[in-house]
């Protein structure tokens, strides 16, 4: 059972370094040359990923989450460029990286993108959020192309929620339709809602341990749907998210914290070693890297799991 670590959208290890810088559209239309503008910040952007792509491999980082941010008012229904083709060469020698480290990208729109939505104009925009990102992967020339999304609102009740979002999922195109996950999240739909809306649609979910001990039924344990989980990922290796509590304070529950609580997470693969299956794990923190190695530096001193490299491990 080989499981592997990755991090989110940003090293904390590389100073000054972010594929997020933006412009709001109030500075815009304030800009003389405002496309000038969001040339060179997307041009930073790129060659910021190459740098973050560059330490990934040489830390043997296996997975990564793309930001959402990396191009600027992408999806502003007032702001219209082409983000792809002036930035050919970049693009491709960015998936050059890529293909050569076999790093596995994935990428989860923010929370503006809401499939269930009652508003046909959230509908309509959120399925431009979509495409945005599969353009992204596109140019990246990434073969499996996942983006990750909630179930969405709960307007006029959960069953219909989740109807609306599968009616809305099958009017999607096709090749949109091949690349979404779906996620439990901390408030409204459970572990076993999306499960279901994954199998009713037949696409990959991806679990989510925060938000399953934020959000589940009473007298439900997650190691009684993790094996159905891991089988709507068929033969794709599955993904799961591992995040900790902020504080045990109501308030702060559902916030990240800046680290991994060790023994929570040795405990979560204890439960569900039974699976014997690899599968990978996001690490929601906001140290990013830096948790992710804080953890790998403790689960060193309290197991004996075998570790192949710097983030992958073993469990026998």
């Amino acid at each position: 059972m080989k499981i592997r670590l990755g991090y989110v959208a940003l090293s904390k290890a590389l100073e000054n370094t972010t594929t997020s810088r933006t412009m709001t559209y109030t500075n815009f239309v304030k800009e003389q040359k405002p496309y000038e503008q969001l040339y060179m910040i997307i041009k930073s952007n790129l060659n910021d990923l190459k740098k973050i792509l560059i330490y990934n491999s040489k830390n043997n980082i296996h997975f990564y989450r793309l930001t959402s941010k990396l191009i600027p008012l992408a999806t502003h229904n007032q702001v219209h460029y082409d983000y792809i083709i002036p930035f050919k060469k970049q693009f491709q020698r960015l998936s050059q990286l890529i293909q050569k480290t076999q790093i596995r990208m994935d990428t989860h729109p923010d929370q503006f993108a809401v499939l269930n939505s009652v508003h046909k104009s959230i509908v309509q925009n959120t399925i431009e959020i979509l495409q945005y990102h599969y353009q992204i992967l596109d140019a990246l020339q990434i073969k499996k192309k996942t983006i990750l999304i909630h179930i969405g609102g709960n307007t006029f009740g959960k069953d219909k929620s989740i109807s609306r979002f599968i009616n809305n999922f099958k009017n999607l195109p096709d090749y949109l339709k091949k690349t979404i996950a779906i996620e439990n999240d901390d408030k409204i739909f459970t572990a076993k809602d999306v499960l279901y809306i994954a199998k009713q649609l037949d696409i990959p979910m991806v679990f989510d341990y925060h938000h399953f001990i934020c959000n589940h039924d009473e007298n439900e344990r997650f190691e009684d749907y993790i094996k159905e989980i891991f089988q709507t990922w068929k033969q794709e290796t599955p993904k799961i998210h591992f995040s900790s509590p902020k504080s045990k304070l109501k308030k702060e529950f559902r916030s990240h914290h800046d680290y991994i609580n060790s023994d929570s997470f040795i405990k979560f693969i204890e439960n569900i070693k039974f699976l014997n299956r690899d599968f990978d794990v996001m690490i929601e923190a906001k140290a990013k890297d830096d948790a992710l190695f804080r953890l790998v530096r403790e689960l060193k001193y309290k197991t004996n799991y075998k570790f192949i490299d710097e983030t992958t491990f073993e469990i026998r």
